[in-house]
Formats: C-alpha cells, sequence, structure tokens
C-alpha cells in the first residue's frame, strides 16, 4: 500500500496551506522562499490546487483521479461533487468527529480496526459514508489511553455531522454543502486542469 510519508510543515509551506487545516497546530519558522512571489502559469495554479486537495485528503494521485470521475457521472458541478466525495471519506469523517487528532492518524486508526460503521467494523478509510451511517469507536478501544485522551478534546464540528463525546460516536445527518466544507481549495481549478 502505497502512503504519503512527505514533511508536513515543509510540504505545508510549499502549497502554501495553513498547517492547522491539517490538524497540526504548529508553525514554521522558515522564511519564505524567494521564488514564492513569482507569478504562476495558470497550469501551476491549476496543478497546485489539485496538489492541495490530495495532501490534505491525504489521497494518492491514482485515487484521486478515479474519485473526479466519479464525481464527474453524478449530477451536480463536478468540483462540488468531488468535495463532498472527499469530506464523506471515512478516514475524514472521523477526524471532523473529532474522534482522533489528524487526517493521517484517522487513517491509521481506521486501517488497525478501531471503528465501526453502523455496528461493523471497516477498515477501509476510503470508504463513503452516507447520511443515516453511525460511527463508532469499537467498545475494545475505547478503553485505550489514546481514546480516553481523544474524549477530552475540545472540537468544532460540523453541521452535517453530530457527536456524542461520552460514547465515543457520531451520525451522519445529511451531506456536506459546499458553504459547510472549509478546506482552502479552489476546486473550479483542478476541473479545468482534468478537462484538458
Amino acid at each position: 500500500m502505497a502512503v504519503n510519508r512527505d514533511p508536513i510543515l515543509k510540504r505545508c509551506r510549499s502549497l502554501q496551506i495553513d498547517p492547522s487545516h491539517m490538524g497540526i497546530f504548529k508553525e514554521s519558522k522558515r522564511t519564505p522562499h524567494r521564488n514564492q512571489y513569482k507569478k504562476m502559469s495558470e497550469y501551476g495554479l491549476q496543478l497546485r490546487e489539485k496538489q492541495r486537495a490530495k495532501f490534505i485528503y491525504g489521497v494518492l494521485e491514482k485515487q484521486f483521479r478515479n474519485t473526479f470521475e466519479k464525481a464527474a457521472n453524478k449530477k451536480g458541478i463536478t468540483g462540488e461533487n468531488l468535495l463532498v466525495m472527499l469530506e464523506e471519506r471515512l478516514d475524514n469523517v472521523v477526524y471532523r468527529m473529532g474522534l482522533c487528532t489528524t487526517r493521517r492518524e484517522a487513517r491509521q486508526l481506521v486501517n488497525h480496526r478501531h471503528y465501526m460503521v453502523n455496528g461493523k467494523i471497516v477498515n477501509i478509510p476510503s470508504y463513503q459514508v452516507k447520511p443515516g451511517d453511525v460511527i463508532k469507536v469499537k467498545e475494545k478501544s475505547q478503553s485505550s489511553p489514546k481514546f480516553k485522551e481523544i474524549k477530552d478534546m475540545e472540537v468544532g464540528i460540523p453541521g452535517w455531522l453530530s457527536v456524542d463525546r461520552d460514547k465515543l460516536e457520531g451520525k451522519v445527518l445529511d451531506h456536506p454543502t459546499r458553504d459547510q466544507i472549509d478546506t482552502p481549495i479552489e476546486e473550479h481549478l483542478i476541473v479545468e486542469l482534468y478537462s484538458k
């Protein structure tokens, strides 16, 4: 299985992303690179936007392309469909519910079979959740120090999810709308890139 092992702060700096979108509340002490202020070509802007989306959601190229093609075949605006599909990945939903601290950690914990969807263990980070799905930390895992620490965390929950922190479980209330997705991505640039 391919894994992205890029240093997070270094990659955030190169893609001009605030590390808080990755769940990391550190600031890089390095000064911006002098080439950062050069005017980018249209293609460069489109490519950077795609790399941002891939990096934020922890998706590699082949999977990202497949998600884009599925989004293009759905009714509605392709760019918005793409973001909604990325938001509805199990690893992202677990992160948004505050049942882990970063998306990378969410991916690992899902792979290690710590979460249940509708009473069944799911270990596929790209699993697409649907409205009505109940996601819960399995009973055995709840006693671990990691999840006890997570239970005490204060996290902002988006409006399309509801969470019971005492039970370490949450429910998907609805599909997210574009207004509810706070990820700093201009999806129309990704659509333009793939439609060339």
